[in-house]
């Protein structure tokens, strides 16, 4: 949604829509360095305790975990491990581990946001500046 209102402030010529615009990317590059962290698991965060992605209301799993380029995804039945909601499975061969695969997105999400921030910042100042005049 900021994403269109940011658009729609560069098309109207409205520089609160891009101010608005350029504080969402700042919260969006927050949230991505945070998943950058929680994957590569720095400080005292982990995977393997920490339900911070869900709130703590089921279990967490990447989406690219069972997705990534080249795995091999295989349902363990039977197992003592596996929730009401969840099963268990093993995921061999894959390319590129999915936490590698969720920082180089949170990276990539961070650099277009830090393009994007420059961009609105810059136009919103020159509409500032012709309003002025």
């Amino acid at each position: 949604m900021a994403v269109i209102l940011g658009i729609f402030g560069t098309i109207q010529y409205r520089s609160k829509y891009l101010i608005m615009y350029a504080v969402w990317l700042v919260l969006w590059v927050g949230w991505n360095a945070f998943i950058i962290c929680f994957y590569l698991e720095v400080g005292h965060l982990s995977q393997d305790r920490d339900f911070i992605m869900t709130f703590n209301t089921s279990l967490h799993r990447s989406w690219w975990m069972e997705n990534g380029p080249g795995c091999l995804v295989t349902p363990v039945l039977n197992s003592r491990l596996a929730l009401e909601d969840h099963h268990v499975i093993t995921v061999s061969g894959c390319l590129l581990d999915y936490q590698y695969i969720e920082v180089l997105s949170s990276a990539a999400q961070i650099f277009l946001a830090l393009f994007g921030f420059v961009y609105a910042c810059y136009v919103s100042k020159v509409f500032l500046e012709e309003e002025d005049s």
